[in-house]
Parts: C-alpha cells; structure tokens; sequence
C-alpha cells in the first residue's frame, strides 16, 4: 500500500477563521480562536495521520503590513509557508474582497502547487450573495479549487480534507505516528493563557503581552505550572492584575480549565505579571520568545 505526506499551509487575512479549520481538520484545539485580529502569532504545525497518509498543517498569522518587529516576524512565518507546501489553503471570509498584502496575493496566483480558495463563514450568507462570491473568487484566483465552507459548523470540511489527501505526494511519514503537533506542552500553556487574556483586556492590552512557561512539572495525576506575564509597562502591570488580583485570578482560572481538558489531568498553576519594556521591538526577546526570522 502506497503512503502520501506532505505538507498543507494555510494563509488568509486576520479573522478568517484559520485556527477552526486547523482544529477542524486535527480534532483537537491546538490553536486559540477570539474575535480579535492577531491571535495566531507563531506557526502551529497540527499532524493528522491515518493507515495510508500524514498531513501536516499549518496555521499561519493572518497576513497584515506590519508596524513593529514582532509583526515582522509573524509575517516572516506566513513567507516561510509559501516554502514548504504541497497543497496551498488561501482562505476568506463572505464579503471579503482582497488579501492585505499584493505580494502574496501574486504568489498565491501564480503557485505552481495545487491551491484551495476555501470560502469561510457561509452559514452567515444567503444563496444570491454566495453565488457572487464564488463568481467573483473564482475569476480573481481562476487557479485554485474553491469549496464553500464553514469551519465552525463543519461543513464541507470532511470534502475538502478528503481532496487534500488524494493531492499529497507518496512520502513516508515526517513525524512520528503518534505526533498531534510539533509544539512543546509549554507552548499550549502559553497559548492558552494568551487566549483568556484577548478575550478579557481591551485596546492594546493583549497585543502588548507575551506569556513565558517558567516551569512545567508532570506527575501521574497533577501538572504544576508557573507562567509569567509580560508586558510593557507599569501601567498595564496593574491592568493585567485588576482591583485585589481579581483580574488575574479569573485569567488564572479559566486558563486552568482550559488546560485541565487539553491534557486530561489536573493542573494547578501560578500566575505572575513582569514588566519587559519595549519587548515587541527588541530583537533579543524576540528570539526568545520563539520570533524567529
């Protein structure tokens, strides 16, 4: 029996919905989804396997013209997905009508690998604006299979992931069979409590932070974590931590649950809040933090 594995990169606009079809297509939440632009800020590969076949899917940021060094290095990531990839996922939203960026709009068109417009969101459209969009897509990317789908409600889903692994190239294996993702169990804690913190802080609050795993202790039965939050300034210190930590307890909380179901185990984890200045701008934290270009 013949085995296929590649590699299916998925780039789009902020908010399209890109982490719910990567969660989608894996079953698990290895990606965080809120409301707001800029969630995914890293490259988050999600490893599907069966009997005959492996793929290997990455979440990109949403593509934006960047405005300080961190956003660079996201950007830095969607380039790197147009480097590896057998199958090529652009995907939009009802309504939506351009990428943010020319350059990667022109490498999508002119893509010699197999590309899928995947047009997201169609359970909030009716029939006649659907029927424009897919016209109107359909002679603006004339080179890629388009799907209308919802990755919220799952459908269409299991079509166009059935399309992907009759395109993937015969290859072994990457990864290990076993392998969910290629991201370490601190990643997951970082993100998950970078989730709770877009959904409860306004305005620049969310963007001015990063979260650090300081220590990650497993038992049979008990994960004990300490994480630390990092922001910019003094002010948003006191944000972070709300009247009597009451802020920070609810993020605290909530990001335990959150964890509690991804590991299947108890966890108990303590939250701290640093002020790391200028952090977005500083290459050397960058790298640090994973940012690497």
């Amino acid at each position: 029996m013949s085995h296929k594995a590649g590699f299916v990169n998925i780039i789009g606009n902020p908010n399209v919905g890109k982490s719910t079809l990567m969660n989608a297509f894996v079953g698990e939440r290895l990606s965080i989804i809120t409301s707001k632009a800029q969630t995914t800020r890293h490259r988050i590969l999600g490893i599907v396997n069966g009997e005959d076949f492996q793929v290997i899917l990455s979440d990109t940021p949403g593509i934006i013209k960047p405005a300080y060094e961190l956003q660079e290095s996201m950007m830095g990531f969607v380039k790197s997905a147009f480097e590896d990839a057998d199958v090529l996922i652009y995907m939009v939203e009802i309504g939506e009508k351009e990428l943010k960026d020319e350059a990667f709009f022109n490498k999508i068109t002119n893509a010699k690998i197999p590309v899928f417009l995947l047009l997201n969101k169609i359970d909030q459209s009716n029939q006649e604006q659907l029927e424009e969009q897919v016209q109107f897509w359909a002679e603006k990317v004339p080179n890629a299979e388009l799907y209308p789908i919802s990755a919220l409600e799952k459908f269409n889903v299991k079509e166009v992931f059935g399309r992907i692994i009759e395109l993937l190239p015969d290859s072994p294996a990457f990864y290990p069979k076993d392998q969910l993702t290629d991201k370490p169990e601190r990643f997951f804690v970082n993100e998950a409590i970078r989730e709770k913190i877009l959904m409860h802080y306004k305005k620049e609050i969310p963007y001015s932070v990063e979260v650090e795993t300081e220590e990650f202790f497993e038992d049979e039965k008990i994960i004990r974590i300490r994480s630390v939050i990092m922001v910019e300034r003094d002010s948003q210190k006191g944000i972070i931590i709300g009247h009597k930590g009451t802020a920070l307890k609810r993020v605290g909380v909530e990001a335990r649950k959150e964890l509690e179901k991804f590991f299947g185990k108890q966890i108990h984890i303590e939250l701290y809040v640093k002020v790391n200045k200028n952090w977005r701008n500083n290459e050397r934290q960058l790298k640090r933090f994973g940012y690497n270009r």
